[in-house]
């Protein structure tokens, strides 16, 4: 019989485990477990969430006829839904998960029990010197007991932690106090509870109290787990869009000041032509100064290309040329800001502004294997093979396209370069297809 005990506290702490972590995949249930601070509408679906898994526990022991009694999580989960989102939360949660005790179950102080311990479990909330605190709970008093004289620094957080777990041991105690009342005679007074098989025996009343208090410590800690992989991710999304935002400001001077040297070159020489490039400039800026967007279509970046490059036809004249052998399913694609124009400016600084005939800078798109295949190319006086080999960790215009792509896509993507002196370069580059729908996101 006593075995029997051990084995339905287990049953209890095990589908208190499998409870906490069923709503650990949620992502609504998750987005609510990041919230420290709710309105009225936030904390009352918390409730709901909790009080249909514990008011389930509670029929399926009711509906068992005590058969399944490990099942019944309905103090657990009143007391949850306090420490997790107040007076209000426990209350309703308390109410709700209580209702299947009722009827048929004639367990009338089940309700009464359980939105007490809903409202005790919001009032220890109130109590925690940090909401931060809630999810560090231990359930090793003795730990607890050690760091509140031995960490005078901590007494607050170490006093909280003992007033937690001495609410959670009164809760207990409650239900087994009205479970032996008369209070209303008969079944009427009724409280289900698990009552150890032998009296004389404490440790079965202790195997019966730590039940509970590990069955309200699971849940905190899978779902604190939860909380600390989203947060990771949040920090992992920030850092990503702090490097993004670093590079681009690396790119957008570095473009600008090269254009304006332009500029100023042909102010004495060819006015005329100075202020057309002026023009010209201040529509390319107008892109440049908009909302910054980590993706825009691939028309948008030829568009942007073909405004830069008759910034430059200004410069070079007939020595300029450019080409274009776009795919028109691509022009939707997405792809990485600012992409294409690094590449094509140093086609013009380093390749074809070295060549006193001057060249041909190439730009091709096409689609293939769900991969969106890009190609920039020139004729100009190529790359020395000594530098090749590390194009790609030097200079600001190559590497940080590189560098952009593996923020972007990690390993999930290729670019590489082929050069030969007096021959030209090639840049190719190979990322996934990515639908316009994304742009929100971005």
């Amino acid at each position: 019989m006593l075995q029997g005990y051990l084995v339905t506290l287990l049953v209890k702490l095990a589908a208190m485990a499998a409870i906490a972590s069923v709503l650990a995949r949620s992502n609504r249930f998750k987005a609510m477990l990041m919230r420290e601070n709710r309105t009225l509408g936030q904390r009352l679906e918390l409730a709901i969430w909790l009080s249909v898994v514990f008011g389930a526990s509670v029929a399926t022991r009711v509906a068992g006829h005590d058969t399944y009694s490990g099942a019944d999580l309905g103090l657990e989960g009143a007391f949850l839904a306090g420490i997790l989102g107040g007076y209000v939360t426990g209350l309703v949660s308390g109410v709700l998960v209580s209702l299947p005790a009722l009827f048929p179950g004639r367990e009338f102080l089940t309700l009464p029990l359980l939105a007490g311990v809903g409202v005790l479990g919001g009032l220890v909330r109130d109590l925690a010197p940090d909401p931060e605190e809630i999810w560090r709970f231990s359930p090793y008093f003795d730990l607890n007991i050690w760091r509140f004289f031995k960490e005078s620094r901590n007494y607050q957080r170490t006093a909280f932690h003992l007033l937690l777990l001495a609410a959670i041991l009164v809760a207990e105690f409650l239900r087994q106090i009205l479970a032996q009342s008369n209070l209303g005679g008969g079944d009427m007074a009724s409280v289900f509870r698990l009552h150890p098989p032998g009296t004389d025996q404490p440790l079965t009343w202790v195997a019966l109290y730590l039940a509970t208090v590990f069955a309200v410590t699971i849940p905190l800690k899978i779902w604190n787990n939860t909380r600390n992989e989203k947060k990771l991710e949040e920090q992992q999304r920030l850092l990503v869009e702090a490097r993004l935002a670093a590079l681009t400001s690396q790119i957008n001077p570095h473009f600008l000041f090269n254009t304006l040297n332009s500029v100023s070159s042909l102010i004495r020489t060819d006015p005329n032509q100075a202020r057309v490039m002026v023009v010209k400039l201040s529509k390319v800026l107008r892109r440049l100064l908009r909302k910054h967007e980590n993706f825009s279509t691939l028309r948008e970046e030829l568009s942007f290309i073909e405004d830069y490059l008759a910034i430059e036809v200004v410069r070079f004249g007939d020595k300029l040329r450019f080409e274009k052998d776009v795919a028109e399913d691509t022009l939707d694609m997405l792809v990485p800001s600012m992409l294409l124009q690094p590449l094509v400016e140093n086609s013009i600084k380093h390749g074809i502004g070295g060549k006193i005939e001057g060249g041909t800078i190439r730009i091709g798109t096409r689609r293939g294997g769900s991969r969106l295949h890009l190609l920039v190319e020139d004729d100009g006086v190529g790359i020395p093979e000594e530098k090749l080999a590390t194009v790609l960790d030097h200079g600001i215009g190559v590497s940080n396209v590189h560098e952009r792509l593996k923020v972007l896509f990690g390993n999930d993507y290729r670019m590489w370069i082929d050069s030969h002196p007096g021959q030209g370069t090639r840049v190719r580059i190979e990322v996934p297809e990515l639908e316009t729908n994304l742009a929100a996101v971005s």
